[in-house]
């Protein structure tokens, strides 16, 4: 057992595993919904990183592929740039897609947070960024404000 926290999400997307992988891991995808390119070659050991959509090229987030099984499972490390050495320091970002009937349950786990900070940016962020991809994928568009923006209280 570990004391560093751990945020859960699941969402459940009319959509295809196929789908919900590239959006996954699609640069220009992420780029629409994310308001960042997840840019890498998705294979075991790559680097890839979370660089902001607003041509400036800046990575925010940098880590490694640790496992990709199109389009079933992605799990990745998390660390900003400064921390990109040391994967002891890095958090873990697994992605599950799971097919079911005409819908697919997409779990994302973000594991080995460093502190309840860590958790509260993560329980924040990720709701808004899956509704977005769900928006996206079931209607063809992002919604109309970036989801993340909006106050917290």
């Amino acid at each position: 057992m570990t004391d560093e926290p751990s945020f859960v999400y699941v969402t459940y997307i009319a959509s295809s595993v196929e789908r919900v992988w590239a959006a996954l891991t699609d640069a220009d995808l992420t780029a629409a919904y994310w308001g960042h390119r997840n840019v890498s070659d998705w294979r075991p050991g790559s680097r890839w990183e979370h660089v902001r959509a607003d041509g400036s090229r800046v990575a925010d987030v940098v880590g490694s592929v640790v496992e990709s099984t199109p389009p079933a499972r992605l799990v990745t490390t998390w660390a900003p740039p400064g921390r990109a050495e040391g994967e002891d320091r890095h958090s873990r970002v697994t992605f599950e897609i799971r097919p079911y009937e005409d819908v697919v349950r997409l779990t994302v786990t973000h594991a080995e947070l460093s502190g309840e900070d860590e958790y509260e940016v993560a329980a924040s962020g990720w709701p808004a960024v899956l509704s977005n991809l769900k928006t996206l994928l079931e209607t063809g568009r992002t919604l109309p404000q970036a989801p993340w923006r909006m106050p917290r209280n």
